[in-house]
């Protein structure tokens, strides 16, 4: 049993949270009338306003935090950061009393399972990653599932049979949106010509570099490609930008749908689809538990059969195949499709 921990010593928490800013990335906070501490969020590269992954656990916060009144402190990773500086943005939100503390992004994975050991009383929550312990919330979501219907999409749209992949950093997380979205293609139309790239190999700067991506998507689309799905958190809008300027071309989402994003709307008709993963409905779940004094633990899956993924169909630009796309979906669920989650 959990429950958000009251303010103790709050002003000379807020000091030093403020004076390690600096080295912790980016942060804001609002405090509740009720006193409590709340959600302690870690954002990935790219924080709040990447239009992707991290928006969508930010959303997730949000509904909680005008639900529960429950205040909340987040802090954004930067490009290039260390171990270190990923333990010690946790450290400091469970130290000051945050809880849960919800790392956003595979990267925190080891930090997570360190910080949590130390903080036993404290819940955890991590996005994209496993940590075995009894106070970590591990949010594992099939994205292989959601970019296999995102691959049928771009079999059953593209008219030049040549399609794009653009990945943020070539790991084994990422491979998962590849190897759906390409066997999703080719089960749909073999004849189709799926291009693969990544931004970055290791570097995690991969989900942060709209411009790389934007290069990456207009050699696709020089080469011929007319649909390119982009899993590289905000690095996406470069492509997607690329994409709206080719006639006939079209762009797939990630994560969020991006159709709905206020800060995409001039490039929204050319956003063919999104596939989408439910980080805002884990987050709230789990900050919910805490609230409700029952934290969630272990090992929690979002796939299609419990709409933790899914796709997108904001703007009606896959109306036309929407019932081919809902069988594969069912296919999926009743598992006569085994969906790939390594290239």
């Amino acid at each position: 049993m959990r429950r958000v921990t009251k303010i103790a010593a709050a002003g000379v928490v807020s000091a030093a949270l403020a004076m390690t800013a600096t080295a912790c990335g980016s942060s804001s906070s609002s405090s509740s009338s009720k006193g409590n501490k709340g959600v302690g969020m870690a954002f990935d590269v790219g924080g709040r306003g990447d239009h992707s992954f991290n928006d969508s656990a930010a959303r997730g916060m949000d509904k909680a935090d005008k639900e529960f009144n429950t205040g909340h402190k987040e802090q954004t990773a930067s490009n290039g950061e260390t171990e270190s500086d990923r333990e010690q943005r946790l450290d400091l939100l469970a130290g000051a009393g945050y809880n849960p503390v919800v790392a956003v992004g595979f990267t925190y994975g080891d930090a997570v399972k360190k910080i949590a050991a130390k903080y036993p009383k404290t819940t955890f929550g991590i996005v994209d990653s496993v940590v075995d312990a009894s106070n970590v919330d591990s949010m594992v979501f099939a994205t292989e599932q959601s970019s296999y219907l995102a691959g049928v999409a771009a079999a059953l749209k593209t008219k030049t049979g040549k399609v794009g992949f653009i990945g943020g950093v070539h790991n084994t997380l990422i491979g998962t949106f590849q190897a759906g979205f390409d066997q999703g293609v080719k089960d749909t139309k073999p004849s189709a010509t799926v291009t693969d790239q990544y931004l970055y190999e290791t570097d995690t700067k991969g989900f942060n570099d709209p411009t790389s991506a934007q290069g990456k998507a207009q050699g696709m689309l020089d080469s011929g490609v007319d649909v390119i799905y982009t899993a590289a958190g905000l690095s996406g809008d470069g492509s997607i930008q690329a994409v709206a300027g080719k006639a006939g071309a079209w762009a797939i989402g990630v994560d969020s749908d991006q159709y709905q994003d206020a800060a995409l709307a001039k490039y929204k008709n050319s956003i063919l689809t999104s596939a989408v993963k439910n980080v805002d409905v884990a987050v709230y779940d789990l900050i919910k538990s805490v609230h409700d004094g029952k934290a969630k633990a272990g090992t929690n899956t979002y796939d299609l059969a419990n709409s933790g993924v899914s796709l997108a169909d904001s703007g009606g630009f896959i109306k036309d195949i929407q019932a081919q796309i809902d069988a594969a979906k069912q296919k999926i669920v009743s598992k006569q499709i085994t969906v790939k989650s390594t290239p």
